[in-house]
């Protein structure tokens, strides 16, 4: 049985990530009777005796050669290949195919409440008007929906009015090695922390505007730490000028490791006021290592934070509430409270298993 995986957008970040712990868990499963095809752009994965890697790096180059290789050159390839079955982790399906075909979505942008206009963000604005109608019409063409969270299988079905049951919910294998947890201290009450991007719905301006408002009421000390250099794009550099003329106290200490990322989590506060996430992976991450987190009160951070005694929410538009949660904790008006044992929420479902149990 011949099994194509197509994935050509991958080159970092999350969806880099999913790529490669689903190649992981193709690697090291013992049925030889399939055969895998990898369809990649630049990644470079190890080929095996079952498992062929295909690289077009050219795909990259722009907007056009994607659409070239979408409509002419991966239809080619399934046919090319006789493959039994596609699996999609491009949130798309091959056009021009008559096998079955298995969807996974990850990309959030179509399912959002919130609404870019071309003037704010021309390129969410594509996102949401153009790729995702593609987006929805592919949901509703593949046999199988594979999403990583409960509210984003609820909006795919209000989206496209497709039977629920078509559409299953396998989070992200995350491995988390953790080595310790939150500690209560006047140093880590008073660190607050943010492990993001530069993007624009990550939400900075927020966190920035708490901090001015709190300059204004209180003469409490405490810190923000962002994993920003300060130059990443022209909304970063315009918070980096607003922090030092108006000398905020936040730092701006570039990125970290993932091992420095988990050790900040035991001796800072999550601040997470990003508002559009399919999972929100810092959240997950805090509560792994049972920590204070504040975060925007958004469908995946209900989700993900579900039951999780230390966490606090807040509307991502509306820095006044964020003050209000950073103001009562250097108050000491609010508290951490110790986690039961197991109120942490492992993640341990795998995609090679629902993608065989679909083939067979």
């Amino acid at each position: 049985m011949n099994i194509m995986v197509f994935d050509v957008p991958a080159i970092n970040g999350g969806a880099l990530s999913v790529l490669n712990d689903f190649y992981n868990e193709v690697a090291e499963s013992n049925d030889k009777n399939i055969n895998w095809i990898f369809v990649l752009s630049t990644p470079t994965l190890k080929e095996t005796n079952n498992i062929k890697v295909l690289r077009f790096p050219w795909v990259k180059k722009s907007w056009g050669h994607r659409i070239y290789f979408d409509q002419f050159i991966a239809p080619k390839l399934v046919k090319q290949y006789q493959v039994d079955k596609v699996f999609s982790l491009q949130n798309v399906t091959i056009p021009h195919v008559k096998c079955k075909q298995i969807l996974y979505v990850h990309q959030s942008l179509p399912f959002v409440d919130y609404k870019f206009t071309f003037k704010d963000n021309k390129l969410f604005w594509v996102y949401q008007n153009i790729i995702g109608r593609n987006i929805i019409n592919s949901v509703k063409e593949a046999q199988r929906v594979i999403v990583q969270t409960e509210w984003m299988k609820k909006a795919c079905v209000e989206r496209t009015q497709v039977d629920s049951q078509k559409i299953e919910v396998i989070p992200p294998v995350i491995n988390l090695e953790v080595k310790g947890n939150f500690k209560t201290s006047d140093g880590s009450l008073s660190t607050f922390f943010y492990p993001a991007s530069g993007a624009e719905y990550k939400n900075h301006q927020l966190i920035l505007d708490a901090c001015r408002e709190i300059k204004k009421i209180s003469e409490k000390k405490y810190k923000v730490i962002f994993t920003l250099n300060g130059n990443e794009n022209s909304y970063v550099s315009d918070l980096y000028k607003q922090v030092q003329k108006e000398q905020l106290p936040i730092c701006f200490e570039g990125p970290k490791t993932r091992e420095e990322v988990f050790d900040m989590y035991t001796k800072s506060i999550l601040i997470f006021p990003s508002y559009i996430e399919t999972l929100g992976l810092p959240l997950l991450e805090a509560r792994e290592h049972k920590g204070f987190v504040l975060a925007s009160n958004c469908p995946f951070s209900n989700e993900v934070l579900r039951n999780y005694e230390n966490a606090y929410y807040f509307d991502p538009f509306n820095f006044r509430e964020l003050t209000t949660l950073i103001d009562s904790i250097l108050k000491k008006n609010l508290s951490y409270v110790s986690p039961r044992i197991d109120d942490t929420k492992g993640i341990n479902q795998h995609l090679i298993s629902k993608v065989l149990s679909e083939v067979r």
